[in-house]
């Protein structure tokens, strides 16, 4: 098993294949901070490239073997294939090579607590919220997210080694490669199928990540996520449990919404009210996400009353229900969301708050996810006005032409007449601007480029 001391380790020279990714810039800049020298590759300069190069790292704009000449040890994104030339030359030069999520499961084991927020949606909002509690307490912890918030100036906070909060996505099943003192597994629903086999495969992930606890470490569990419930029977670590609609230890009762769409409710811990909360931040899905929040700081000796009022100033990470700001009078959204489920939810919170048409701009993810969840895609917008799809953002995928955008336009076309296709972001904002009103909104949606959308409108 790969193991490292990050404070005297005999690896100096180290090597990011694929150094830009949201997870493996936040590693390159802890690691730079603790004095290693660091190097790295990605296709384009980006926001996290640049903010490491300032910091003393090297990074080259292309993938060429004779880059790792002199490296001590290569770390990898599951983004890059195989025949990655870099990557084949360390494996040539038996250079130390590890993927990304194994060395990031090494580095939990440097601190004396971490959390590990896991689950098929929501993990960067929680993980912000748990973030918005504990990023200015005494225990100085280090947190690193899978987003951009402005509260910690991007994406990671280098703290001491007394607690590390990290998210901890399925794909590929990396989970079982993590092992923090806390673990929050959100929900579980189908989606990386291009890798697991089906629900089945997931759930089996998921039951082992549970499994790599000890007696004296938490699992935090919502209970009104059907396929979590499927973890039961748990007994080789303590067991906290948050939800809404089934019995729980920390629950959400008399849920109502602000004029503004914000929910508050109640929380009730162990029965007994004991407190109120308000937050500021659009969605029903937003009263669980809190809720694991809460839970997390409570079984880590955080007091509850810190967390009721972090959680009302959290404002939100950037692209998840991000205002971008208004085109005469008409509001401009960005959303992550990029997988039905998640696309309902946002929907959903947009509408409450929404005194216009809502105008959806959805940009799908993967060409696999796009072809296998197809059905529950086409049924995700019906709360949406309009519906614009444009062209799959590839990702890691190769374009085998057996789907494509206009499937999808076609399958919400079965039973709704108001989705189109258009192909070129230009005329996206052509057709917008020529079609919004006042006290519309407009969001864009997917977790590739298609926020440029929400800029090119406001001329940003």
């Amino acid at each position: 098993m790969f193991e490292i001391n990050i404070d005297n380790s005999k690896y100096k020279n180290i090597f990011f294949i694929g150094i830009g990714g949201i997870s493996m810039s936040a590693l390159a800049e802890l690691m730079l901070y603790k004095g290693y020298n660091i190097f790295g590759s990605d296709r384009n300069p980006s926001i996290n490239t640049e903010k490491l190069e300032k910091n003393g790292a090297t990074i080259y704009y292309e993938h060429k073997k004779e880059h790792i000449n002199n490296m001590d040890l290569v770390i990898f994104t599951d983004a890059i294939s195989f025949d990655n030339e870099e990557y084949t030359e360390a494996v040539k030069e038996k250079i130390d090579l590890v993927d990304r999520a194994t060395f990031l499961g090494a580095i939990m084991k440097n601190y004396k607590k971490s959390i590990a927020v896991s689950g098929t949606h929501g993990k960067t909002t929680t993980t912000s919220m748990i973030t918005e509690i504990i990023k200015d307490l005494d225990v100085n912890p280090t947190i690193m997210l899978g987003g951009q918030l402005k509260d910690i100036d991007g994406n990671i906070k280098i703290g001491e080694e007394k607690l590390f909060l990290t998210e901890a996505c399925e794909y590929k099943a990396n989970i079982l490669k993590y092992f923090p003192t806390t673990e929050i597994i959100l929900n579980i629903d189908e989606d990386h199928l291009d890798y697991f086999d089906n629900i089945d495969h997931i759930i089996r992930t998921f039951k082992g990540y549970v499994d790599n606890l000890n007696e004296d470490d938490y699992v935090i569990l919502n209970v009104d996520d059907e396929n979590v419930r499927i973890l039961f029977p748990i007994d080789n670590c303590k067991v906290f449990t948050f939800g809404i609609n089934n019995e729980a230890d920390l629950m959400a009762k008399n849920i109502d919404f602000s004029n503004d769409g914000f929910p508050t409710y109640d929380l009730y811990l162990k029965g007994k009210k004991i407190s109120h909360v308000e937050l500021s931040v659009l969605g029903s899905h937003n009263v669980l996400n809190s809720l694991a929040a809460i839970a997390a700081t409570y079984v880590n000796n955080i007091s509850i009353e810190n967390a009721v009022l972090a959680l009302k100033s959290y404002k939100g990470v950037e692209r998840r229900l991000e205002e971008k700001g208004y085109f005469k009078g008409t509001k401009i959204m960005d959303d992550y969301a990029h997988h039905p489920t998640e696309i309902k939810s946002s929907i959903h919170a947009i509408k409450k708050a929404c005194a216009g048409k809502l105008y959806t701009v959805f940009q799908p993810h993967t060409f696999t996810r796009t072809k296998l969840l197809l059905d529950a895609f086409a049924n995700s917008f019906d709360e949406s006005d309009i519906i614009i799809i444009t062209d799959i953002y590839a990702a890691r995928e190769k374009d085998y032409g057996d789907i494509h955008s206009k499937t999808l336009r076609d399958a919400i076309s079965e039973h709704r007449d108001n989705a189109f296709y258009i192909s070129g972001f230009e005329d996206i904002v052509k057709f917008l601007k020529e079609n919004v009103k006042k006290d519309d909104v407009v969001v864009t949606m997917g977790a590739g480029d298609v926020y440029k959308i929400g800029e090119m409108i406001l001329d940003k």
